[in-house]
Parts: C-alpha cells; structure tokens; sequence
C-alpha cells in the first residue's frame, strides 16, 4: 500500500493532468529527480509533487524548452544560473507578444476591408505597404522602382526567405549577422545572450 505522506506516479500525474508517460519523459530528461520507489513502484511525496508542479508551470505555462527547463526545476542550478534562463526565456515570450499584438491589430483592420480582391482593390493598401512592412524603406518609390532598389542594396537588413538567395539579417543588439535557421521562423537575436541585453535595455527603458 502507498504510505500516507506519498503517492504513485498516477496520482502524481493527474494532480497536474498530465500522463504518467510525461512524469517520466521529464525524469529521463533531468527535469525531475527519480523518485524513491518500493516494490519497484515510484513514490512522490510533497517535495516530488512540488518539483512535478514547477516542470509544468515552466513547460506549459512559460513555454520552455526542455533544455533551459532543466536549469530551473532541477534543483542542481545557482539562483543566478536560472534567473538567467528565465530571463532569457521572458524575453523570447515579450519579443512573440509584441508580434503577435501587430498581428492582431492588423487582422482586424484587415477585416474591415469591403474590396473582393485586397491586392488589386484597396484603396489603402499601398499605405499599409509603406507602414508595416520592408517596403517602406523607398517611401518616394512606386513598387516596381523600390523593388529593384531593394534588390540592389542587398548590404540592408532584410528578412530571411526558404530560398536561401538573400544574405542573413542583421541582429538589433550587436549588429552581427543573423543565421539564418534550418527551419521555422528566422530569428530576430544572433543569440540567446544578445536576445537578453535587448530584454534588459527595455526593462531600464
């Protein structure tokens, strides 16, 4: 029988609504230390439970990788070690909401939009080029002229593209070049180190 101030790793699981098979996928990961067990069983008393809590707040709450996860929920890391990946985390999360927030808001405007076809119809498209999007950069260009202008000053900060055929943004922080990813969305930092000094400077802001 599992004794009073300890349970098995169901009952462990469910506290938090997760599949037994995610408790121990987060054990052979390192976010979890193993457990005691008897009878072969593992045990979980409060500690246990707590660090189980902690994995998911920062697995599926804060959205973080496995890897940075580790630092925190280990218990093996110093104060100033995880407060780091926090940080560095934290601003990954602000970097995604002030995206996500320009989304919106131009979605919505979008919507507002009475033209069958956008491209071809509205009034203000144009304008919306020019605001919000690279396009902007030749305000007294037509979009023919300010294409072939784009493509000639190729040395400028541009988004990366799949084909591959345009050279590597250029970080916000240091200026350094951006690799351009494998896959999925390029980045906006060089690194995890300068993503961190942009999320400083705005909290000094």
């Amino acid at each position: 029988m599992t004794r009073r101030n300890e349970v098995l790793i169901g009952e462990a699981a469910a506290l938090y609504g997760l599949a037994p098979s995610a408790v121990r996928w987060w054990e052979r990961k390192g976010l979890l230390d193993p457990p005691a067990r008897e009878g072969g069983k593992r045990r979980y008393d409060e500690t246990d439970l707590r660090r189980i809590g902690l994995a998911y707040l920062c697995c599926v709450v804060g959205r973080m990788p496995l890897d940075q996860a580790v630092v925190v929920t280990s218990g093996k890391a110093t104060r100033d070690a995880w407060q780091t990946v926090i940080e560095t985390q934290l601003a990954q999360v602000e970097e995604q909401m002030v995206q996500l927030e320009a989304a919106r808001g131009y979605l919505r405007h979008a919507l507002d939009c009475t033209d069958d076809d956008i491209a071809g119809e509205c009034p203000v498209l144009d304008a919306e080029l020019a605001e919000h999007t690279p396009r902007g950069r030749f305000p007294d260009s037509d979009l023919v002229t300010a294409a072939r202008t784009a493509h000639d000053r190729r040395d400028e900060k541009t988004v990366d593209h799949p084909e591959g055929d345009e050279k590597p943004g250029l970080c916000p922080s240091c200026e350094g070049p951006v690799a351009p990813p494998s896959r999925g969305r390029p980045p906006t930092y060089c690194s995890p180190a300068c993503r961190q000094r942009a999320y400083r400077a705005r909290r000094r802001a």
